[in-house]
């Protein structure tokens, strides 16, 4: 990181910024505005816009979505997000259901609450090892550690080859349609506005192998890892000196 060519500061949210799905938390929005003095900031998540700036309560920042199928520009007067893209890509969904169900045959999740599948409007994909409907203490005490995801982790990424595949939340995969990814969304933004990769230092905690931060993470992208969001004070420091 060459500090004074720092112009943007993107984010992650879950796990770097909050706890998985909870509020943004008043300390955390203090250092997010004494960021934004210096730095223009940006999220880049994996889920839909709407939902992100909910979560930040409305805190006012451009957001990416969707991995890059979604971006939305924050709005001062209305003190609301402007969608300027919404991308959808068609979802072949009975081959889908086909590969889903011959990798839970294959490896014996075939007890599972819900559907096999959850289609997203975007084009991306879920497969919920557990279904869509299983209890979040289950879900949590699936796979912590990744371990289970990752052992077959290579054979869902050559079944869903046109994918871009991530093992997502606590027991699930995630997939965007390819080239979506963090990476990519980061590239095209720089490229929308006359940046540079090295203007834009990105701060995640999904950086291992699958993560939804991994492929920016191995990029010539600045990076500072985190691996608790209640480090991000200590994390940021750098920014600030």
């Amino acid at each position: 990181m060459i500090k004074q060519n720092i112009k943007i500061i993107a984010m992650d949210l879950d796990g770097t910024l909050t706890q998985h799905k909870q509020p943004l938390s008043a300390r955390h929005r203090e250092l997010l505005d004494i960021l934004a003095k210096k730095y223009k900031l940006l999220m880049a998540g994996a889920g839909q816009v709407a939902r992100i700036f909910n979560s930040m309560e409305k805190f006012p920042i451009d957001i990416i979505g969707n991995y890059g199928l979604q971006y939305g520009v924050y709005n001062s007067n209305s003190n609301s997000i402007d969608i300027l893209r919404d991308l959808q890509f068609p979802i072949n969904k009975e081959l889908i259901e086909e590969k889903v169900t011959f990798l839970r045959k294959k490896y014996g999740y075939t007890d599972y609450a819900g559907d096999n599948v959850e289609f997203h409007p975007s084009g991306c994909i879920t497969f919920p090892i557990l279904g869509t409907k299983a209890r979040q203490e289950d879900k949590l005490a699936f796979d912590p550690d990744r371990i289970k995801r990752r052992k077959i982790y290579n054979e869902v990424v050559e079944f869903f080859a046109d994918y871009n595949v991530f093992v997502g939340g606590s027991s699930s995969f995630d997939m965007a349609p390819k080239p979506y990814n963090k990476y990519h969304a980061l590239d095209i933004y720089c490229k929308e506005n006359n940046l540079k990769h090295e203007n834009i230092i990105y701060i995640g905690d999904d950086y291992g192998i699958g993560g939804n931060d991994e492929s920016v993470y191995k990029s010539d992208f600045p990076y500072l890892t985190i691996d608790d969001y209640r480090d991000f004070p200590e994390i940021i420091k750098p920014l600030l000196d």
